[in-house]
C-alpha cells in the first residue's frame, strides 16, 4: 500500500508547510493548521479557466484532521463546487467548535450544504440524510456546478456512493430502550443472538459490540417483521464518481489532533457545552453523547478536572481515527489515496482536473 501511495505522490518534490487556513477568524488558532494552505499551486492556472463540469461527483475522505475542509475549499473555489458535508456531527446547530465545523468565513467562501439542518434533540436518520444529499446534489447539477461530498463519517459517505437502499423506518424510543435495557441486562452477546435468531444475515455482517448497530436491525426486524438484510441493497446513483482519500502517518495525525483539541479548549469548546447543557441538551442525547462533547459530563458533574478532560478527548480521537480507516481501507481500490504531508496540492488538482477533462 504504502508503495500504491508513493505512486500516487510522484510529484512529491517537499512536504507541504503546516500554516493556519486562510481567511479563517481562527486563523492564529493552535487547531487551524492546514497541509494546504500557501501551496505553491495556490494560483493555479486552472482557477477561473472554463471548464466544463459534467454530472459528476468529487468525495473527499479521511480521518479527522488531515485537511479534508482545507482541500474541499480549495477544489470547490477552484473547479466552480460546492461542498455537501458527509459529517454527522456537522448537523447540528450549535455544536461548532467541537465538532470543527467550517467557520462562517469558510461558509461564505462556498456553497455549504447538509450543516446546521436540526437541532441536537432532534434525530437525522441514515435515510434522511442520504435523501438530503442526494437531494443537494442534483440541485447542484442543475445550477452546472460540481458537487464536492465531504467528509470522515464513512456510513454517510459509503449511503450516497454506493446508493444504499435504507430501510424507512423512523425511531421507536420505546423499543430501543427496552433493548439498550436487554443488552445492559445480560450483554451485548445476548442482544446479538436475538438478532441471530430474528436475522442471521444481519448478524454475521454485525459485530457484537456494536451495540447502535444490533439495536436498529432488531428495530426494523420488529416494526415491519421482516429481516433487515431483505429490506437492503445498493443501487449507486447514475454519475461517475472520483473519490479522494487524505492520509498522513498515523503519529503526525496524532499530533496534529492533539493541537486541534488545545486549540478547540482556547476558542471556548466548555463555553460551548455550558450553552448546550444549559439549553437543555442531555448526555444522552445522540449529538451530545459524541466525540468532543460526552467527555465533559464528568467536569460538569465536579468528578473530573479539565485537563483530564482534555486527555480523554485526544485519547478518543486516537481511537475513532483507527475507527475511521476501518470505514476508508488504504487498500480500497475505489479511493485514491494521497499522503498530504508528501503530496503537492498540484498533484492532487491534477488528478481532479485530468477526471473532469
Amino acid at each position: 500500500m504504502r508503495d500504491r501511495i508513493s505512486l500516487i505522490r510522484s510529484f512529491a518534490y517537499s512536504p507541504f508547510a503546516y500554516s493556519p487556513f486562510a481567511h479563517s477568524p481562527f486563523a492564529h488558532s493552535p487547531f487551524a493548521y492546514s497541509p494546504f494552505a500557501h501551496s505553491p499551486f495556490a494560483h493555479s492556472p486552472f482557477a477561473h479557466s472554463p471548464l466544463t463540469i459534467r454530472r459528476s461527483l468529487l468525495v473527499i475522505v479521511g480521518p479527522t484532521a488531515v485537511g479534508k475542509t482545507a482541500l474541499s475549499l480549495h477544489l470547490a473555489e477552484v473547479f466552480d463546487g460546492e461542498i455537501v458535508s458527509a459529517d454527522s456531527r456537522l448537523l447540528y446547530r450549535g455544536m461548532d467548535i467541537g465538532t470543527a465545523k467550517p467557520t462562517p468565513a469558510e461558509q461564505a467562501r462556498v456553497p455549504h450544504h447538509l450543516i446546521d439542518v436540526a437541532n441536537p434533540d432532534e434525530t437525522v436518520g441514515l435515510a434522511e440524510y442520504q435523501e438530503q444529499a442526494y437531494a443537494a446534489i442534483d440541485a447542484i447539477h442543475e445550477r452546472d456546478r460540481l458537487p464536492i461530498l465531504v467528509g470522515g463519517t464513512g456510513q454517510y459517505v459509503r449511503a450516497v456512493v454506493e446508493g444504499w437502499r435504507i430501510p424507512r423506518v423512523p425511531p421507536h424510543p420505546d423499543l430501543r430502550a427496552e433493548l439498550e435495557a436487554q443488552a445492559a441486562r445480560e450483554g451485548p452477546d445476548a442482544l446479538h443472538a436475538r438478532l441471530a435468531a430474528l436475522d442471521p444475515v444481519a448478524a454475521e455482517r454485525i459485530h457484537p459490540n456494536n451495540v447502535r448497530r444490533v439495536i436498529r436491525a432488531l428495530e426494523v426486524c420488529l416494526v415491519t417483521g421482516r429481516p433487515i438484510s431483505e429490506q437492503q441493497g445498493k443501487r449507486p446513483p447514475p454519475y461517475p464518481i472520483l473519490q479522494i482519500g487524505l492520509t498522513m502517518d498515523r503519529e503526525t495525525l496524532y499530533a496534529r489532533i492533539d493541537r486541534r483539541v488545545e486549540g478547540m479548549i482556547e476558542a471556548g469548546l466548555v463555553e460551548e457545552v455550558r450553552r448546550l447543557i444549559e439549553a437543555g441538551y442531555d448526555w444522552h442525547l445522540p449529538p451530545m453523547s459524541g466525540l468532543g462533547y460526552v467527555q465533559f459530563q464528568p467536569y460538569f458533574e465536579g468528578s473530573a478536572t479539565l485537563e483530564e478532560v482534555v486527555t480523554e478527548i485526544k485519547h478518543e480521537t486516537h481511537r475513532f481515527v483507527r475507527h475511521q480507516y476501518n470505514w476508508f481501507d488504504l487498500d480500497d481500490s475505489d479511493i485514491h489515496w494521497f499522503d498530504v504531508v508528501e503530496t503537492p496540492l498540484k498533484a492532487i488538482e491534477r488528478a481532479v482536473q485530468t477526471w473532469l477533462s
